[in-house]
């Protein structure tokens, strides 16, 4: 595989060891793909050539398929390996709920608002996957309204198809990245490519696919066989689905972040840190710490001495100052930041201390409780959290 355009990236010139990783917001990121999908051919000349010549696209986003999970399993995607194109970085943080909605509004996370998998909103704490609120978690869809929370519309009004798991249908953060789209539900990964191929013979010129077997299956098993079973899951399915495309149509295959392992490395939040701390948001590995009344400067103390040498802690200020999530940053989405980041480095989780109950079910892992322990984790800056794969092919359909 070889990014065919290259071009001078800065985090991907970084990711040869340097963290943080910033997304390439200008250039070759997450948050790019729809508008280079539908804008002039000029905003597309990093994608790869099948793509940017198709009159027909499919665009699969694999969630959690990182770049350098990816290249050490080669052997078990041929067919992905087969593809042209490259890395491109996703966004800040590098979480599903984040990058969903930076890919489908075309927008960075300054612009949309949806900053982190649990948002500060109003003095609420909303868990934006689950769309679940409160110190007893309950449905949020009528209080915190997701096209409200985000009102952004998905690929700039226009009707894509999206193909998605069925039960995903209607939930708040469905509606809150993708309000107004035509949904096809699919109860099983055979269907997908039944679906798309579907939609691209009636003429659908855009057609939107999300799969999320490898975010599920490393988050309860981490790196290992079950992992590799899963990668080459998503092998066949890119092969079932370029098979069903006609030549002149074309496969995107995207991700929305990477994994790192992180295990039993979980660092619960110290007495001296959280004594500074009103709110805490965000995810493990991206953690927010929203400041008591007067007190930012010694939280910002505190968590540095306490975190400085496994994270890196910074302030509001500074996450603003260099971009990290996008060059504009709206009024709300900055009332949701915290006033100190803790973002890993080490592969460690940040989590809040809390009494033993029993767990709830999640199809994600920022820090909800889900009914196993989250091995592999994603949401810090690190470049296999950041770099993403954009691989294109035609269909090979006589």
């Amino acid at each position: 595989m070889g990014i065919q355009s290259q071009h001078d990236n800065p985090a991907r010139r970084d990711a040869a060891g340097g963290f943080p990783v910033l997304p390439d917001y200008q250039g070759a990121c997450l948050s790019n793909v729809v508008p280079a999908l539908l804008g002039p051919p000029a905003a597309s000349e990093w994608l790869p050539p099948p793509v940017r010549e198709a009159k027909a696209v499919v665009l699969l986003l694999v969630d959690g398929m990182g770049w350098e999970q990816l290249q050490d399993r080669a052997e078990l995607t041929p067919v992905l390996s087969a593809m042209e194109g490259g890395p491109i970085t996703t966004v800040a943080p590098t979480t599903t709920t984040t990058a969903l909605t930076s890919l489908t509004t075309g927008a960075a996370p300054g612009e949309h608002g949806l900053i982190g998998y649990q948002i500060h909103i109003g003095g609420r704490v909303l868990n934006a996957l689950r769309w679940t609120a409160g110190a007893k978690p309950s449905d949020a869809r009528k209080t915190m309204v997701p096209e409200q929370v985000q009102t952004r519309p998905a690929f700039f009004g226009r009707r894509v198809p999206a193909v998605g798991r069925s039960e995903f249908r209607g939930t708040g953060f469905t509606r809150a990245h993708l309000d107004g789209v035509d949904y096809k539900g699919y109860k099983l990964t055979s269907s997908i490519a039944v679906e798309v191929q579907m939609l691209v013979d009636a003429g659908a010129p855009l057609v939107y696919a999300y799969y999320d077997g490898p975010d599920r299956i490393a988050h309860e098993h981490g790196f290992g066989p079950h992992l590799d079973a899963e990668f080459a899951e998503v092998d066949r399915l890119a092969a079932q689905m370029l098979a069903v495309l006609p030549p002149e149509a074309a496969l995107l295959v995207i991700s929305d972040h990477g994994l790192v392992m992180v295990g039993d490395n979980k660092v619960e939040l110290a007495r001296d840190v959280l004594a500074h701390t009103a709110v805490v948001s965000g995810e493990a590995r991206f953690r927010w710490l929203h400041a008591r009344p007067g007190r930012a400067r010694e939280l910002f103390a505190a968590a540095g001495e306490r975190y400085g040498s496994q994270s890196l802690v910074v302030q509001r200020q500074r996450v603003l100052d260099e971009g990290w999530f996008g060059p504009r940053v709206g009024s709300e989405a900055r009332s949701r930041m915290g006033d100190v980041a803790l973002v890993a480095r080490d592969p460690v989780a940040f989590v809040e201390p809390r009494p033993k109950s029993p767990p709830s079910s999640g199809r994600d892992g920022g820090d909800g409780k889900p009914p196993f322990q989250l091995i592999a984790r994603h949401g810090s800056l690190t470049s296999a959290e950041v770099l993403v794969p954009c691989l294109g092919a035609f269909g090979t359909r006589a």
